[in-house]
């Protein structure tokens, strides 16, 4: 099995699926313009995908409310303090900080609709396959 894609139910897919592209560098795999206004995102290897949708066929969770050790979608991060900074100026809202025992470090922002975005730099990085 391989992993295919996440999925994250929004009230605006088409202003969230805008907003991760213009700032966390994701680019539109697949999107369609009509109802659910779905968007399939991909990182830079191409490998991971998020997808974006609206359907009110489903309540939309209250990603606000949720705290973001239950869920949370993480990026690595060279200097997660400056990706902050840069996510804050565009609408994010900072949650909190913390420094691991092995020396990682992570920042947990809430995006504009409020879910939580990990920026991680670990000490020792995954393996990249």
């Amino acid at each position: 099995m391989k992993f295919e894609h996440f999925a994250l139910n929004v009230p605006d897919a088409r202003a969230a699926a805008r907003w991760y592209v213009a700032h966390l560098g994701l680019r539109v795999a697949r999107s369609r313009d009509d109802s659910p206004y779905t968007s399939f995102l991909a990182d830079d290897s191409g490998r991971v995908i998020l997808e974006v949708y609206s359907n009110p066929a489903a309540p939309y969770p209250d990603y606000k409310a949720a705290h973001p050790l239950c869920f949370h979608v993480a990026f690595i991060a060279a200097d997660p303090a400056a990706v902050r900074a840069k996510l804050v100026a565009a609408g994010a809202t900072p949650a909190y900080e913390e420094t691991l025992p092995d020396g990682s470090f992570l920042i947990m922002v809430r995006d504009p609709w409020g879910v939580p975005l990990q920026l991680v730099r670990r000490a020792t990085p995954f393996p990249s396959s």
